[in-house]
């Protein structure tokens, strides 16, 4: 009998079978898809020698995950490359405000009235930023917090609205380019701890950075499967899991899956009933024939841009997507140039690029053509350097990946409540009614992103459940004579 079973390897999945694998459990891991990697893959979307990642492309919460750093992922292939810049947000003029390595070239791009203001509110932070986000990451109850003051002064400046939190600033910059940081997790501006999402993206990009992995995001996967394997773990894809009677016998079952699937596989019925799923995006991955022709100089060496004229842009873009059945127009973009830093993603002089509007869970239309103008006004010409797009709106999002319901690429809406206690209002959320079945997936806290520590909480669960019982069975010894 094997200890765990993890079912789906994506990134949380692979995690928590490493963690478990690394404390001398037996693991295996069964995936449905024909490849390993979940929310991080690469693929040749449009045109030979042209690698996409369908989905996350820049990794600023996978470079400073306490879980993948405590690993040796670099020996089985995994290298970060950074741009330039990790991320800029051009403006109508020409300008640009930049999320840079340095706090003082990011503040110093906000102007003389809102420099003071950033500085003052990112400095006391980073020099405890290693421990801060291991507490952050790590809540609810599965460690105590190692330095319990800065996270509660982080609380204190990040449970507000965002809202409340850029009223610090003057000048429409630094409040656009924050806004379109909490815009990266589809949080209406106004929800509770929205302030702490757009803190924690600062924070990271001027810790680590904002990078993406050399080869494309499977080069993350890929790299988590092979410690496994080295580490005795199994990995089975094409497997899909339909009930648990699916599975080979274990002590444990973890689920890397969304709380509407584990549900229907354990029979849990409707336990996950008030679970509630979030916006969606459509998204375009584009082969290109050169670089995009942004119009801010900044923009042209960032690994990220943001794409809005001004906050209010934004905060429309994502009430209509979050609170209304219709697509925003024109939309808020994020767009991730992955070429930039990664010249090996296309062939000499090409470049592949992305980029994703917010839409409502379940849409159905086509956002081709308003992103296409979004980005002409930021970047005129950028359809001339068009070879080939592939796109991809909610439905295509959930047939890609069962966990995306709806198209809902943070496996839940990240607002209210549900944005830190999540996928129910327990202080156990990765245990569920079976005591030997768990879930790992983005739908547990610290949320979305590829950064593992929903895998890395959910196997620390699991492996004080494994040693109870084997303690229990030393006290009780079963008779089997």
């Amino acid at each position: 009998m094997l200890d765990a079973v993890v079912v789906g390897a994506g990134p949380n999945g692979l995690t928590a079978a490493v963690e478990l694998a690394r404390r001398g459990f037996s693991v295996a891991v069964f995936e449905a898809r024909d490849t390993v990697g979940g929310g991080a893959r690469t693929e040749e979307l449009t045109l030979p020698g042209f690698r996409h990642d369908p989905c996350s492309a820049a990794h600023p919460l996978g470079i400073n995950s306490p879980a993948f750093n405590a690993m040796p992922l670099q020996r089985y292939g995994l290298e970060w490359l950074h741009a330039e810049r990790p991320m800029a947000h051009p403006f109508p003029d020409g300008t640009a405000a930049v999320l840079a390595r340095s706090v003082a070239e990011t503040a110093a791009s906000f102007g003389p009235r809102d420099a003071g203001a950033y500085r003052r509110l990112v400095e006391p932070f980073l020099p405890r930023w290693d421990t801060l986000v291991r507490d952050f990451m790590s809540l609810p109850l599965t460690a105590l917090p190692r330095d319990p003051v800065t996270l509660a002064r982080f609380g204190l400046v990040g449970l507000p609205p965002s809202t409340w939190l850029t009223r610090r600033f003057r000048d429409e910059r630094a409040k656009t380019l924050f806004a379109g940081l909490v815009a990266h997790v589809m949080a209406p501006l106004d929800g509770l701890a929205t302030g702490a999402v757009g803190l924690v993206f600062a924070l990271a990009a001027h810790a680590r950075g904002w990078p993406v992995a050399r080869g494309g995001s499977q080069a993350v996967s890929d790299a988590l499967t092979a410690y496994l394997k080295d580490l005795g773990g199994t990995v089975h894809t094409d497997y899909e899991v339909k009930r648990l009677d699916d599975l080979p016998p274990a002590r444990a079952y973890v689920f890397d899956t969304s709380p509407a699937a584990l549900a229907r596989i354990a029979g849990f019925g409707r336990y996950y009933e008030t679970y509630r799923y979030g916006a969606s995006v459509f998204k375009v991955d584009y082969a290109l024939d050169g670089p995009v022709p942004w119009t801010a100089e900044e923009a042209r060496g960032a690994g990220t841009v943001q794409v809005a004229a001004d906050e209010s842009e934004i905060g429309a873009a994502l009430y209509a997507a979050s609170r209304t059945d219709r697509a925003p127009d024109p939309p808020f973009l994020i767009t991730v140039q992955p070429s930039v830093a990664d010249p090996t993603r296309a062939p000499e002089g090409k470049h592949v690029f992305w980029a994703y509007g917010h839409v409502p869970n379940g849409w159905t239309g086509d956002l081709t053509d308003a992103i296409e103008r979004q980005l002409e006004r930021f970047a005129p010409g950028f359809r001339d350097r068009v070879l080939a797009r592939a796109t991809a709106g909610p439905p295509e999002l959930a047939a890609r990946n069962a966990n995306y319901v709806g198209g809902d690429i943070a496996c839940g809406a990240a607002s209210g409540l549900q944005l830190l206690l999540r996928p129910k209002l327990s202080l156990f959320p990765y245990s569920t009614p079976h005591p030997a079945v768990f879930i790992c997936s983005s739908a547990t806290p610290p949320g979305p992103g590829v950064h593992g520590m929903s895998g890395h909480n959910a196997a620390k669960a699991v492996w004080r459940r494994l040693r109870a019982r084997q303690n229990d069975s030393f006290l009780h010894p079963v008779d089997t004579s």
